[in-house]
């Protein structure tokens, strides 16, 4: 099989842009496509896509990708094997099962509008805010897909009305996605989601992983309206004529979180951080469910196979980071393009004071404050757009920072992996992580070795790697021993002492503090 040409696709639908990227046998890149689509805000805090533009984003980047790997020479037509799926997690969907046409558009997962219902809820409810923790491992927040699904269900009477009728399919990005990919209305669909999606919705349980039955209760939703719950790499289905890839098999499927992990090859006791449009840093707990005491999600990490072991994580998610950059470009015109970020932000030593805290629609972990707003404090008259592009990456630094010291309170000594000189590494990811400044203000917060691989779109890889082990492309020993990886790093080394180190904390800490209760002020 070694002359024969092997390939692997894998979709990955982000929150901005969706990719298709396919991967050799050495799961090295050798096509790709991106394409953007719309963002809708209809409201002070909604966000929305629609769905039908995703689906074609999806058509074009697979009919993109495979033209330019035709182009440069490589035999895909007859050489993929399979596609792996990874997606924006949260994001909420209903569709018709009758017509198969959306019923409202999609509820991004960083949408604020449910913190009515949130609220309604706690009061409610005799856990409060965590009374799901102990099933789901999430509190209850406008982050989560369940929350998502009750709105639609109160608000929009075509939903209401075909759940009553039990022709409403629910679904994140990836269960809307693999239903069309597989025939959708016109082939029979297959309404699936795999355990890492499911894990975000606040429905799954954590322990069995299938939907929690008294949690469904609760809430009032029909368990017929939820897609099947299956691993994150298995034989799922073949994709459907209509498609520029019809017949190739779909054999895995995560959220990008998670895909990420795998991309990153990270073990029991290691941690990624992925900087996107947020952040989001998952500590692999191994085998054992670990519920934080410190503002921390429990989640599933991944699981490779219907019969593999289940490995779960403590995640923490940053609602806002690649945002802020995209913020200063397009609403305050600062930059005209978010790689300038870093030559301005490099022309001053330090941010004069600065401290920018992008809490637009409130904050995530570790303060889980929906009644947070953006602040950006210490401007004088000094300060000028530098001093504001520093604050802005080094807002995400601190962010990052807040989660892991919650993880290490949360997983112990014991809990995390250390190399050979005793240093606990963060691995990260995504695009952002292009900013050197950025990484070297990262490894200078957190006083350890930050890395970054040499390709930093691990989201995508992750999918192809669930994928190809599917179908026996590759082997998990491949997947978490691959040495020339770990060789082809880029380490980042921290250069601050801790008395400077405490004093930046103690400040961002304060500017933090600033933010809450700020959701009422008036907007006339």
């Amino acid at each position: 099989m070694s002359d024969e040409e092997v390939y692997i696709g894998s979709v990955d639908q982000g929150t901005t842009s969706t990719r298709f990227i396919i991967y050799d046998r050495s799961a090295r890149a050798i096509a790709s496509h991106q394409v953007e689509f719309t963002q809708f805000y209809p409201e002070a805090g909604w966000v929305e896509h629609d769905p039908m533009e995703i689906l074609e984003s999806v058509k074009v980047c697979m009919a993109k990708a495979i033209d330019k790997a035709t182009a440069s020479g490589y035999n895909v037509d007859g050489g993929l094997k399979a596609i792996g799926l990874t997606n924006q997690r949260e994001t909420t969907l209903v569709w018709s099962k009758s017509t198969g046409c959306p019923l409202y558009n999609a509820i991004v997962w960083m949408d604020a509008r449910t913190s009515s219902i949130c609220r309604k809820l706690e009061q409610e409810l005799p856990g409060g805010r965590t009374h799901f923790v102990e099933t789901c491992g999430l509190p209850i927040s406008t982050y989560f897909s369940a929350v998502k699904l009750l709105w639609l269900k109160e608000n929009v009477d075509a939903v209401k009305e075909a759940l009553q009728k039990g022709n409403a399919l629910f679904g994140t990005v990836d269960t809307w996605l693999i239903w069309n990919l597989t025939g959708g209305i016109d082939g029979g669909g297959l309404h699936v989601t795999d355990v890492s999606n499911a894990s975000r919705t606040m429905l799954m349980n954590l322990k069995t992983l299938d939907w929690d039955q008294p949690t469904l209760d609760t809430l009032g939703i029909p368990a017929e309206s939820l897609p099947k719950i299956i691993s994150n790499s298995e034989v799922i289905g073949e994709i459907a004529k209509g498609w520029p890839i019809p017949g190739v098999p779909i054999s895995g499927c995560l959220g990008d979180q998670h895909a990420a992990m795998l991309g990153q090859a990270c073990r029991k006791g290691e941690a990624k951080s992925t900087y996107g449009t947020g952040a989001f840093i998952l500590l692999n707990t191994g085998e054992e469910v670990i519920q934080s005491k410190h503002g921390l999600l429990s989640t599933l990490a991944f699981k490779l196979g219907p019969d593999a072991p289940t490995n779960y994580a403590l995640e923490g998610s940053i609602a806002i980071a690649g945002a802020a950059v995209q913020w200063l470009r397009d609403s305050l015109g600062i930059i005209s393009s978010a790689s300038e970020i870093e030559d301005l932000a490099s022309s001053v030593e330090s941010t004069g004071g600065v401290y920018f805290v992008p809490a637009f629609n409130g904050l995530f972990a570790p303060w889980w404050r929906d009644d947070a707003r953006g602040v950006c404090i210490g401007i004088t008259r000094f300060t000028n757009k530098s001093h504001i592009a520093r604050a802005v990456l080094e807002s995400m630094c601190f962010q990052v920072k807040d989660v892991l010291d919650s993880m290490h309170k949360d997983a112990g000594e014991k809990g995390e992996a250390k190399n050979e000189k005793g240093e606990f590494l963060l691995r990260v990811d995504g695009g952002a992580t292009v900013n050197n400044l950025l990484m070297q203000i990262q490894a200078d917060l957190l006083g350890n070795p930050v890395v970054r691989p040499a390709d930093i779109e691990t989201t995508a890889l992750g999918a192809a790697y669930a994928a190809g082990l599917a179908v026996g492309i590759w082997t998990e020993n491949d997947i978490f021993d691959s040495g020339e990886r770990a060789e082809n790093v880029t380490i980042f080394r921290p250069k601050w002492d801790e008395g400077l180190r405490k004093k930046k904390v103690d400040s961002w800490c304060k500017a933090v503090s600033r933010t809450f209760d700020l959701a009422d002020l008036c907007l006339s």
